[in-house]
């Protein structure tokens, strides 16, 4: 499994191999993004207010995957060994 090192559900297991890179943020930061979005799915108030915060939780948690996948892919020492492994 290839799997950035900051993972809300991705954890290292005995039951297969993991590689994982390295990202430019915490754990914390990302749980944080993810607890105030489910936080605002559920917030009353004016409709388009809501879609509004929506959105802009939506774009902010979609740059941690952006991130993340620029992150693997800038990765040459892992790629070339996924190369080489034929993985």
């Amino acid at each position: 499994v290839v799997a950035p090192e900051v993972s809300l559900h991705i954890k290292p297991s005995k039951d297969f191999v993991m590689k994982m890179y390295p990202v430019p943020f915490t754990y914390e930061e990302m749980k944080k993004e993810f607890n105030a979005f489910f936080h605002v799915s559920f917030e009353e108030g004016p409709f388009l207010t809501r879609v509004f915060k929506l959105f802009e939780g939506m774009k902010r948690i979609t740059n941690f995957w952006i991130s993340s996948c620029e992150h693997l892919l800038k990765n040459h020492e892992l790629i070339k060994y996924l190369e080489e492994s034929k993985f």
